[in-house]
């Protein structure tokens, strides 16, 4: 399955596959605050990559939750990591959405700066930080396309995952029937 739309000429596509064969310019590591590797995706990218990640990782000092940092991608096919810390989901706090957004909106701003076209994100904070897979494409999505509108120095902003693509794709389509601006390619 794959889903694509387009907003102020920026492709977001949904597809299934694996994180670190994305051959972007950039893959979004779903990180712990330590930079330092983990589980889930986290591991998988610090697998991939190889130990020269946790060595550029370590001097970075971590990061606060809703921040993002960028290092070299190494052994993978993307030039640059960019790390980003969701929070942990927790039922009625008022900071997750925003907090959820603020990891998306600052790997997206770590991309522009660093003069990256295309970026590929996980579903960040959907696993171990239980973050609700339905509420969590509609921060991530609505995210990407605000930052469509106002910056159109990306070509392609990718999500994918092979547990939450259909999640992403009804969201993705509610999202392009409720906004002019925004519309499904083939």
């Amino acid at each position: 399955m794959q889903l694509k739309a387009r907003i102020n000429q920026i492709v977001i596509e949904l597809i299934q596959g694996d994180i670190t064969q994305q051959a972007t310019d950039a893959i979004v590591n779903a990180a712990n605050n330590s930079l330092l590797g983990g589980g889930g995706v986290d591991g998988a990218i610090h697998r991939a990559a190889g130990p020269r990640l946790l060595a550029e990782t370590r001097i970075l000092g971590g990061c606060d939750t809703g921040d993002a940092k960028i290092t070299k991608g190494y052994n993978l096919r993307a030039r640059f990591v960019i790390h980003t810390v969701g929070p942990v989901y927790r039922e009625n706090d008022p900071t997750a959405a925003d907090l959820l957004a603020s990891a998306h909106q600052r790997s997206l701003q770590v991309a522009a700066e660093n003069g990256i076209r295309t970026i590929a994100f996980p579903a960040i904070s959907t696993g171990v930080y239980g973050y609700p897979i339905d509420k969590a494409s509609h921060v991530a999505l609505s995210t990407a396309c605000n930052f469509a509108r106002e910056n159109a120095s990306l070509q392609l902003i990718r999500f994918f995952d092979s547990q939450t693509l259909q999640t992403f794709a009804r969201t993705l389509t509610d999202l392009v029937k409720s906004q002019t601006d925004l519309e499904l390619i083939s």
